[in-house]
């Protein structure tokens, strides 16, 4: 289904609208991430090269990058404290759920591919198949930073807001490691003229 039209358009935007909701229902306690992981991922992008290509992208991406955790139990997804090794393997199958539900979908941009790759790093550490800066595209990258960030400045069931300073002390040891640094330095441009750099959902 390629997207051209304004009523393709408006089409697309409601059945986001679906998803989040259906993400939310399933795990309350992260209600709103996804809009906001969009929102700051927009505008990482924005500030790295305005490629309306990638924006477009990874604003769509963020908005249903845990659509996967679906099929994870809720009580898992709210469970209050460290994971053991069985429950957090259930979670490391959330990219791999998302990519299968999203890849029939013909999107005009590589959406399936960023969902599939948003917990990746650069040094190969990440899931779901451990791939490296060069095999991960750029919207990958930028939403893995924006993902993280996200998570690390609001409240979790398994840890309460970290602060700016902890973010950013998180993205410089990790730069060129785990985290692209030019997506890391967008992102640190962006915090320096607006503080967090987060933008609440709704709020945009």
């Amino acid at each position: 289904m390629a997207i051209e039209s304004d009523a393709s358009q408006k089409m697309l935007s409601s059945l986001v609208q679906v998803v989040n909701s259906m993400v939310n229902l399933h795990d309350p306690t992260a209600a709103g991430h996804q809009c906001d992981v969009a929102l700051l991922a927009r505008a990482i992008a924005e500030e790295m090269s305005n490629d309306r290509k990638v924006v477009d992208c990874v604003f769509l991406a963020g908005q249903i990058h845990d659509i996967g955790k679906i099929a994870i139990p809720s009580e898992i997804l709210a469970f209050p404290g460290k994971l053991d090794d069985i429950q957090q393997m259930v979670v490391m199958c959330h990219p791999e759920v998302g990519y299968e539900i999203l890849k029939p979908i013909d999107f005009p941009w590589p959406v399936a591919d960023a969902v599939h790759q948003h917990h990746e790093r650069l040094n190969g550490s990440g899931y779901p198949y451990g791939l490296t800066g060069d095999q991960m595209s750029v919207e990958s990258k930028i939403l893995a930073v924006a993902d993280v960030v996200q998570a690390m400045l609001t409240n979790r069931s398994y840890h309460p807001p970290l602060g700016i300073e902890n973010v950013v002390h998180e993205l410089e040891e990790h730069k060129g490691i785990l985290y692209d640094a030019e997506v890391v330095d967008c992102y640190k441009r962006i915090s320096t003229r607006n503080g967090t750099g987060l933008t609440r959902c709704g709020k945009s």
